[in-house]
């Protein structure tokens, strides 16, 4: 009664946990990806003055003009990276949007995507629903789960069109270096791949900083940069993200944008224009908790006999519970 490619899709592991949850009593759910923190209030507050100035119909598809103006300042400001906001920056509704419509505009019918896993949950769906196939990249707890060149490379076949990257990691933690990147991307030229870099925890790093792959040399043309406020901003609910691209490639994101979604929601394309105005200190005190809490439940873990690589970014830990003798299912339940 419904389509192959949607009975093709893998049922995400996470719905799952929900259901054991549902059983249990008195467990905490660290089953989502989202801050425990509020949405800063002056955030809130700009989104509601907003509407309650009339501000409630559509944007441009491209986002409000001002918001992609600061969205390019920030880019510049935090990793010298220059998009115009005219026709390089485009607002969706979530990363998730960014990630949907990138795929569909840049893989055809039968294209390969290379991503390194442990991943995000909905890569592999994404590139399913796009009719391209899946080649996962393993990522090793030895290697701080950093995917290397040469592992990219190896599964590099004439049907390869992309790399997908998500650094940080959800769920490992993980932080590419610059030449580890730069790696990366000698093989995505040699090979004419294109890049897409989901980079939406890039304000949470911890000890290191945060590079941004199109800075790489050559790599600005041929990388589909996505990114977001739901997790620095503590905005998840608020269902707003972006995408920075060359202007051919951005053009044919726009194609299915303005059919499926027309613009992102007016509401919270105010909101983060508060959100880049006056929430730095905002940011710089969540990150300040989020190390404060990664550095005690790494200890915790290890603690239990559990091995855990130190993340780097984000806010997951990844522990190794091979030493239990369990799968992820068992040790969960």
């Amino acid at each position: 009664m419904h389509s192959e490619t949607v009975a093709g899709l893998p049922a995400s592991g996470i719905r799952r946990f929900f259901e054991l949850l549902d059983r249990a009593q008195g467990v905490i759910s660290l089953a989502v990806g989202q801050p425990d923190f509020a949405t800063p209030a002056q955030i809130t507050n700009a989104a509601a003055e907003a509407m309650l100035a009339g501000h409630t119909g559509y944007t441009s598809n491209y986002g409000l003009p001002e918001l992609r103006e600061m969205l390019s300042s920030q880019l510049e400001r935090l990793y010298g990276v220059r998009y115009n906001p005219g026709n390089e920056l485009m607002l969706t509704t979530g990363v998730s949007e960014a990630l949907d419509i990138a795929m569909r505009a840049l893989i055809d019918h039968e294209d390969e995507v290379l991503t390194p896993e442990p991943c995000y949950v909905a890569y592999q769906p994404v590139v399913l629903m796009a009719g391209a196939r899946y080649v996962p990249v393993p990522t090793y707890p030895e290697d701080a789960f950093m995917v290397t060149a040469e592992a990219i490379e190896q599964r590099i076949t004439s049907a390869t069109k992309a790399i997908l990257l998500g650094y940080p990691s959800n769920p490992t933690g993980a932080v590419l270096d610059r030449k580890t990147m730069e790696e990366i991307a000698d093989v995505a030229r040699a090979h004419d791949l294109f890049v897409i870099s989901d980079e939406l925890y890039d304000r949470l790093t911890y000890d290191v900083e945060h590079v941004c792959f199109p800075t790489i040399e050559g790599m600005h043309e041929r990388t589909i940069l996505l990114g977001g406020f739901s997790k620095a901003y503590a905005m998840t609910g608020w269902r707003l993200g972006w995408v920075a691209a060359p202007p051919h490639l951005l053009e044919a994101m726009m194609k299915i944008h303005q059919y499926v979604m027309m613009s992102a929601p007016t509401a919270a394309q105010y909101a983060a224009v508060e959100a880049f105005a006056s929430a730095e200190e905002d940011v710089r005190g969540m990150v300040a908790e989020y190390d404060r809490r990664r550095r005690m439940v790494v200890a915790r873990l290890r603690a239990m006999g559990l091995p855990t690589v130190e993340p780097r970014g984000a806010f997951y830990v990844f522990p190794d519970i091979r030493p239990t003798g369990l799968d992820a299912l068992a040790f969960a339940e």
